[in-house]
């Protein structure tokens, strides 16, 4: 069922410049959020989309990317709303509890099918969909390329492993905080088992960042190691009992081979699209190909026109990592935009107080994990990843500037 991210998006923003031009008619739309958390939040949309709007006076498709650049303004209502769902604490609690308990549902229903060989969650939707119409949600070639473990999103839709990893300091700091270090020790291995049935190694090392900075907290450096040992181990052991987890780990031995052809294949074709991408910021290096139109880009920057690559004989749909979509897309000026976002960030925090800090940990590493840019991404550009990039920035706005102050509940681990 394409278009429910747009769904979300748009109802969201929609339900929100309806919601607030009410409270401007009655009074003000001041108590929602503090005067610095609409700032950076303003800022955080800014950083984002203006390298948009600046990509599309010469794009490789400009009718494309101007569409583009219109639909993203949607994004600036969605944060607000997101920003003001954490600015109390109640709403915070309520919030992030949420979140946790629908990473922890998930989690669950992606180890029944590891166990069972089918998603519980993903299994009623399709039959929902039987009912309503002549057909599933995916397709029997899509179910039978299916190469890893799916969870909810189903098997025509392989993001499970980046979003679950994305947003699992939620659930962390949860368990840690209600329960103790033995609930986050169990709620780790459990996401941790997931994660590597998933089979997504860009969502590897997502997560073993987020458990490093949530765990060291909560357990202490001399434990944090010890636990990272036994977590390796037991990937390897996991590894075994099943062949797709071990033909990922048999491609990732291929970069030791010490040929550019072994490392490609090592990183699934990427190593070919990172060379089309840098071939694109050499040809359009102020503001890039267009937000969007590397896949239109790519034929002339393809570096093995002559071979079939990895993923097939279509052409790349983005760059695969962060810094070379930005700049692929967006150009030098883009960089640029995205560097002031983060700056402006990180300065929130360093000004933040230990309370306000506490308050906005999980959404602040969620954040940080899933644009750390030593590692593969999702298309940052796109409606979906996109959506939940802003999504994480909204709530860390909205968290480390809310007025008030903590809980005791939201302060550990």
């Amino acid at each position: 069922m394409p278009g429910i991210a747009e769904a979300v998006l748009v109802l969201g923003a929609l339900f929100t410049v309806v919601r607030l031009l009410q409270l401007h008619v009655n009074g003000g739309i001041r108590p929602l959020l503090s005067i610095p958390a609409w700032a950076l939040t303003g800022v955080l949309f800014l950083a984002y989309w203006l390298p948009q709007a600046f990509s599309a006076f010469d794009a490789v498709d400009p009718a494309k990317t101007w569409g583009k650049v219109a639909a993203g303004l949607r994004y600036l209502p969605f944060m607000w709303l997101a920003a003001i769902a954490v600015a109390t604490p109640a709403r915070r609690r309520t919030t992030f509890t949420g979140l946790a308990v629908v990473t922890g549902v998930w989690t669950l229903d992606a180890l029944a099918q590891a166990l069972a060989g089918t998603s519980p969650l993903f299994w009623s939707m399709d039959q929902l969909k039987w009912a309503l119409s002549d057909q599933g949600l995916c397709s029997v070639e899509e179910v039978a390329a299916a190469d890893r473990l799916s969870g909810v999103f189903g098997p025509c839709n392989l993001k499970f492993g980046q979003v679950l990893a994305s947003l699992s300091p939620f659930l962390l700091f949860l368990a840690g905080a209600r329960w103790g270090r033995w609930a986050w020790l169990l709620a780790a291995a459990l996401v941790g088992v997931i994660l590597v049935l998933a089979g997504s190694r860009a969502s590897w090392i997502t997560y073993a960042l987020i458990v490093l900075f949530s765990g060291w907290r909560l357990l202490g450096g001399r434990w944090m190691v010890a636990l990272l040992l036994v977590g390796v181990l037991s990937a390897l052991a996991l590894g075994g009992s099943s062949s797709q987890v071990r033909e990922r780990f048999a491609r990732t031995t291929m970069a030791f081979s010490g040929d550019a052809e072994g490392i490609n294949q090592a990183l699934s074709g990427r190593g070919q699209i990172w060379e089309a991408a840098l071939c694109m910021v050499r040809e359009h290096p102020l503001n890039g190909v267009g937000v969007r139109d590397f896949r239109k880009a790519y034929p002339q920057c393809d570096p093995l026109p002559a071979q079939t690559a990895v993923w097939g004989d279509s052409p790349a749909l983005h760059a695969h990592q962060i810094v070379l979509e930005i700049l692929a897309e967006t150009g030098v000026l883009g960089l640029l935009l995205w560097i002031a976002g983060v700056a402006m960030a990180v300065r929130a925090w360093v000004y933040a107080g230990p309370v306000a800090r506490a308050q906005a940990r999980p959404a602040a590493l969620a954040l940080a994990a899933t644009v750390f840019p030593l590692n593969t991404h999702l298309a940052f550009y796109s409606t979906f990843w996109g959506g939940v990039t802003i999504l994480l920035a909204a709530l860390y706005a909205g968290a480390l500037l809310a007025d008030g102050g903590v809980e005791p509940s939201d302060a550990r681990p």
